[in-house]
């Protein structure tokens, strides 16, 4: 059994609380022989513990991967590509654009029986402020698993919806952590004509998988410098392939040029080489305010910004009550100094106690990205920790149109379409997410600020709507979206909503200029919208804005009639012309069959598909949602029959941009 945390710690004292150390190993129950479900991918570089591998994991050699051979690759394959991103005018005078960046290391599930688009379960990571992120990193790792890991494509593709870059993770555990010397050695092997077969595969994985390159882990001791020189024309040869393909690497500070392992919390001599072959390095806990300064002009000396130096943060045990020296990265008063690498902020989820809910996650994960004042526009100068919010500038893809949001956070208790249940199992694919307003929540008032909140117990689609509860005392505006859309002559605004109690007078908000300044509020065009008793959706057209323009801002505005007041807000749509329907989907076919256990495949359809649903039709003609996927394949389990049948009916639709569903393509399968 691996060690712990602790027992590694007590082992060995102050050099290992500096490693990154793994996530917990897989507690899988054995996988049949026959089992048809998919997992996300994992590798030895090339030679195998000895001994045999543990219930639910699988060997394998990185070495001799090839993708024509991957049979789980249509599952694991991302298809979202990277968006572009823009950073509108900050929320706050206090959060800066074009200085520190945000690095988050998160281990989403274990290294093995890693489940590859989601699960049966709404208790899950559903990471939702990609706004103040710059680069993810699929944190895991075992001796006894695998050491090189390839991101789920769900959390890629919500990840590139909002712009941000996945990079997989190569993992050589300290000697403490069952680390074998010989596989950094495996990593860094060269050919006969002195290339390294292991770089070159690294980065067919990444391109094949659709993620952004690799973390370079290299902790086990015991090194040279010989194999320092060797693990630096790796990394060289690694960021020349992977360049060539837009990826990137990020180096950590562990390994030094003379080949041992010793953390330096530092740029400096011992590792600048590395940190020159890659495009950034994550400098080790152990920095100081000093050694950070150093480092920022260390990294300016050789032509690169300091800004590709994260400091690390490790909130795995702690989150938010973790002391940290904000002031040696982000100090608020000057230029900040570096950026910051979160360790293990998956802690809002992990530390909340058994039974949570995703309402409890979010609460927390809002709490730990925006600070205690839940809005970024207000930050409570009282608050010891110095959330992303209060120091750096969110960002936004929302450039074109159409655009539309269910506000689906990409987990959830029930599934829903058109404001009905259509299926009651809790579920996670974070591939199903929206993009999701970048600034949460900034509601501007004069009166008591109601409570916003993602809330899961009713939904327009999918999982999840917003709720706005309160008094409303005062008329309350809340900001939505950070936008860059073009404005045409025929461009209308659809509004999901309702009001569960109370009364409101409810407005679409539409600025067409940035605010004055930082901290500064948008100058909004308020249009009155219709509110029923139940969900209902509005049409308003933008009259009087100018064609031509753009809108920089999307928000709504209520105003209460006395008493509370619960709002809630299904969906938003931005578009020129009605929606089209998509294709419907071509070569539907069950491509393997085990029990209950089946895969399906289809063909891609051409245009705008933002994903595919997969339904059952029951024998009382009823629909059941199964999943949904922004891939071309998709595994569902444990089916049986139902009311007797003898064959399953299934149904696959191809969704557009707008949530407008194609026909369905359908398929039976005989029990």
């Amino acid at each position: 059994m691996n060690p712990t945390r602790r027992t590694v710690l007590l082992a060995a004292g102050t050099g290992a609380a500096a490693a990154l150390l793994p996530a917990s190993p897989a507690t899988a129950e054995p996988r049949a022989a026959a089992a048809l479900q998919p997992y996300a991918s994992y590798w030895y570089p090339d030679s195998f513990p000895s001994g045999s591998p543990g219930a639910g994991i699988t060997w394998r050699s990185l070495k001799s991967w090839r993708a024509a051979d991957d049979t789980d690759l249509a599952f694991n394959a991302a298809s979202v590509p990277l968006a572009a991103r823009f950073t509108p005018t900050p929320a706050n005078t206090t959060a800066r654009s074009g200085q520190a960046r945000i690095q988050s290391l998160v281990s989403f599930g274990p290294t093995a029986s890693n489940p590859s688009q989601g699960a049966a379960d709404a208790d899950y990571y559903a990471l939702t402020h990609w706004s103040y992120v710059d680069e993810l990193i699929f944190w895991g790792g075992s001796s006894g698993e695998g050491l090189i890991l390839a991101p789920n494509a769900p959390i890629v593709d919500a990840a590139h919806r909002h712009g941000v870059p996945v990079l997989g993770n190569v993992f050589l555990p300290p000697v403490a952590y069952g680390g074998q010397l010989q596989w950094t050695r495996d990593l860094v092997q060269k050919d006969a004509s002195g290339h390294y077969p292991l770089a070159a595969q690294l980065v067919a994985v990444a391109e094949a998988y659709g993620f952004d390159g690799w973390f370079i882990n290299a902790e086990t001791s015991g090194g040279n410098a010989a194999l320092a020189t060797d693990m630096l024309g790796f990394l060289t040869e690694l960021k020349t392939l992977g360049t060539a393909k837009g990826q990137r690497v990020t180096w950590y500070d562990s390994m030094t040029v003379s080949g041992s392992v010793s953390w330096q919390g530092a740029l400096n001599n011992q590792n600048r080489v590395f940190f020159q072959a890659a495009d950034s390095m994550f400098v080790d806990f152990r920095w100081s305010s000093s050694s950070l300064a150093s480092s920022g002009t260390a990294a300016q000396q050789l032509g690169r910004s300091r800004y590709e130096l994260w400091a690390g943060v490790d909130v795995e045990a702690n989150g938010w009550n973790r002391s940290v020296n904000w002031d040696a990265m982000v100090p608020s008063g000057s230029s900040h100094v570096v950026s910051v690498g979160f360790y293990r902020p998956e802690w809002t989820r992990n530390h909340l106690p058994a039974g949570r809910t995703p309402g409890d996650f979010h609460a927390a994960d809002d709490r730990f990205w925006t600070g205690r004042s839940l809005d970024p526009a207000k930050p409570d100068a009282t608050d010891t920790w110095r959330a992303p919010a209060v120091s750096v500038a969110d960002r936004s893809t929302v450039t074109s149109v159409p655009f539309a949001s269910t506000f689906n956070t990409g987990h959830g208790l029930r599934w829903y379409e058109d404001g009905k249940v259509t299926s009651t199992a809790p579920w996670n694919h974070l591939g199903l997410q929206d993009r999701l307003p970048s600034r949460r929540w900034v509601v501007r008032t004069t009166g008591a600020r109601p409570a916003v909140t993602f809330d899961f117990a009713d939904a327009w689609h999918g999982g999840s709507s917003v709720l706005v509860a309160g008094a409303l005392d005062a008329p309350a505006t809340l900001d939505l979206y950070a936008t860059r859309l073009p404005l045409g002559e025929d461009t209308v605004v659809e509004l999901t909503h309702r009001v569960d109690s109370g009364s409101a007078t409810v407005e679409l908000a539409v600025a067409t200029a940035e605010p004055s300044g930082a901290g500064r509020p948008y100058t909004y065009t308020y249009f009155p919208v219709t509110a029923g008793s139940g969900w209902g959706t509005s049409t308003v057209r933008l009259t009087g804005l100018p064609a031509g323009g753009t809108v920089h801002g999307l928000g709504v505005r209520l105003t209460g009639s006395g008493g509370a007041v619960k709002w809630r807000l299904g969906g938003l749509a931005v578009r020129n012309q009605a929606a089209q329907s998509p294709s419907v989907p071509a070569d539907l076919s069950i491509t393997g069959a085990s029990g209950g256990d089946l895969r399906f495949a289809w063909r891609a359809v051409p245009g705008d598909v933002r994903h595919y649903t997969l339904h059952r039709v029951l024998p009382d003609g009823t629909r059941r949602f199964l999943g949904g996927t922004a891939q071309r394949a998709f595994f569902v389990g444990g089916l049986t029959p139902e009311g007797g049948e003898s064959t399953a009916r299934f149904e696959l639709r191809a969704v557009g941009e707008l949530y407008t569903a194609s026909a369905p393509a359908t398929v039976t399968h005989t029990w």
